[in-house]
């Protein structure tokens, strides 16, 4: 199991990755979403679900309650609900530094796009 701040750098994930990045089979995912309610992965046009950060962040939180410090799911929802507040409060902290680490992603692919000579006005905002 990965921490949150391993995850790679992406927004936003399907299932399956977040399956491999949790440690549990896409089935388990699709049940903790029936009992917890913070945990709402967005559909694709295509009816996929799509995970945010935030989603695999509490995902694996769920997954140490559950499986590493034993709690119930009733257990594990009080938990997170109790949690909450802290987190909100740390969220600054994570924002800028998935901020930063996507400012170093668009640097590098500006940077890829000048060596490949594609000048401002071909590329896409």
């Amino acid at each position: 199991m990965r921490g949150p701040g391993q995850l790679p750098v992406k927004l936003y994930f399907r299932i399956g990755e977040v399956a491999e990045i949790v440690g549990v089979e896409p089935h388990v995912l699709r049940y903790w979403e029936t009992e917890f309610r913070t945990i709402r992965p967005q559909k694709s046009s295509k009816g996929q679900r799509i995970y945010s950060r935030r989603d695999v962040e509490k995902l694996l939180k769920v997954k140490d309650l559950l499986y590493t410090q034993g709690f119930t799911i009733a257990g594990a929802r009080k938990r997170l609900r109790e949690k909450g507040t802290a987190v909100e409060k740390a969220a600054p902290s994570v924002v800028s530094k998935q901020r930063a680490a996507l400012l170093d992603v668009r640097r590098e692919v500006v940077a890829m796009l000048q060596d490949l000579g594609v000048s401002a006005e071909h590329r896409a905002d």
